[in-house]
């Protein structure tokens, strides 16, 4: 498999390209607007077509570029049924496996940050977006977030995958890059070490954290999947 790990520095969000060496297909997970012309200079340099873009989940802190990729190079969008970006071209759920190739993906519906969020598991490793970080997880106070539901995802979804599975996640600010779920089942900081459901609760509901930068511009314009202007033009017409 072809494989990179992409950072735009502004949110701290790493997106992931995914190849098939045989097929020369690709995926993009959680590409972000602002770098969509890198993400075609290095499909080009790899001789890769893009297929899809994945998301996570309808992201509140920055623009996808799922829309832009769609029009420049004809992928297709693909979100959760429940993420509330009907504007994609593919609403999976929970056990939908995707074929890239011989890259198969399948979709594991973990919900919690958001009502929509998806983790992909792609052989030997698993992108969970803002579900699970490394040593921490997404917020749960907006976006029909659920800390209950999170920390059931969590536990029932990703940490039953293989110990040595390995965790992308959909940000990290202390520039970590990867991580294993037998590592997050031992010290992640909010949810690992044996730490209960009623524990969890307590600790997301005592963060006190910022209103989110973005989130504002971000999040309408991630429902109409990164453009905005075009979903609007579309309605009119």
């Amino acid at each position: 498999m072809i494989f990179r790990q992409l950072f735009e520095p502004d949110t701290a969000t790493y997106s992931y390209l995914l190849g098939c060496e045989f097929s020369q297909k690709a995926v993009l997970i959680d590409p972000v607007a602002g770098d969509v012309e890198h993400y075609i200079a290095l499909l080009n340099e790899l001789e890769l077509t893009l297929i899809y873009t994945m998301e996570t989940h309808v992201h509140a802190d920055h623009i996808t570029g799922a829309g832009l990729l769609r029009d420049k190079l004809g992928s297709k969008g693909v979100v959760h049924r429940d993420a509330g970006a009907m504007c994609a071209d593919l609403l999976v759920t929970d056990g939908v496996q995707l074929q890239l190739g011989e890259i198969e993906i399948l979709v594991r519906h973990t919900p919690g940050h958001t009502s929509g969020c998806v983790s992909y598991v792609a052989g030997d490793r698993v992108f969970t977006g803002d579900s699970l970080f490394i040593d921490g997880c997404g917020r749960t106070d907006f976006q029909q977030g659920d800390a209950g539901m999170l920390y059931d995802s969590i536990t029932q979804k990703l940490f039953t995958l293989p110990p040595d599975t390995l965790v992308y996640p959909g940000h990290d600010y202390n520039g970590k890059t990867v991580s294993t779920i037998k590592q997050e089942i031992a010290t992640n900081a909010r949810l690992g070490g044996g730490k209960t459901r009623e524990e969890f609760i307590e600790i997301m509901t005592n963060l006190s954290l910022p209103y989110p930068r973005y989130i504002d511009e971000a999040l309408p314009a991630n429902q109409a999947c990164g453009q905005p202007d075009k979903q609007e033009s579309v309605r009119q017409g």
